[in-house]
């Protein structure tokens, strides 16, 4: 019956207030993945995102591939970013998801001793590349959707083509109207 909405890579000043608008006048929750250096560029952007009633998970201080990094660095990383956010909100986050979606023992052992949980997805909208186009995005999502699956999006192009974002805010009315939203 129901599917998680779920944005990487920010918060950006440049687009994630446009994505909190869209959603507030649709009344729909999500989740944002943050990355603490971004974070730590815009705190009153991770603010307006908590009073927006979404949740804040982590998504690391740095986008780096986890592969590339040892153990300590790979804890360092993600406390950081927790501790950051948490301090941020009053509230420690919970989630977090790998960039890239690479999962490593490292990261495993991390998450669990700073009471992370690892959060992937079933369904995401390619919407980083420069391909990427409301239509394709949209496209992207829908084919392998299902009740309970979670979506991935992006709301910065922090790490994309440059306003990769605007494909997926273009694409947002149209997937919220498909999921009932």
């Amino acid at each position: 019956g129901h599917v998680a909405l779920t944005f990487d890579d920010g918060p950006d000043p440049a687009s994630t207030p446009m994505f909190l608008e869209l959603l507030a006048k649709r009344g729909v929750r999500a989740t944002f993945f943050l990355l603490g250096s971004m974070a730590e560029r815009a705190p009153g952007l991770v603010d307006e995102i908590r009073a927006g009633g979404h949740e804040i998970a982590v998504h690391g201080w740095h986008h780096r591939m986890l592969l590339l990094r040892g153990p300590r660095g790979t804890y360092d990383d993600l406390a950081r970013a927790r501790d950051y956010l948490g301090a941020l909100t009053g509230t420690t986050p919970t989630l977090f998801r790998p960039p890239y979606g690479v999962m490593t023992t490292s990261a495993h052992v991390a998450a669990r001793r700073l009471g992370l949980r690892p959060t992937l997805w079933s369904s995401w909208g390619e919407d980083w590349s420069a391909r990427a186009t409301p239509d394709t995005v949209f496209a992207e999502v829908t084919k392998d959707l299902r009740g309970g699956g979670t979506i991935l999006l992006h709301d910065s192009d922090c790490t994309a083509t440059p306003l990769a974002w605007t494909s997926t805010l273009g694409a947002l009315p149209r997937l919220l109207d498909y999921v009932g939203a």
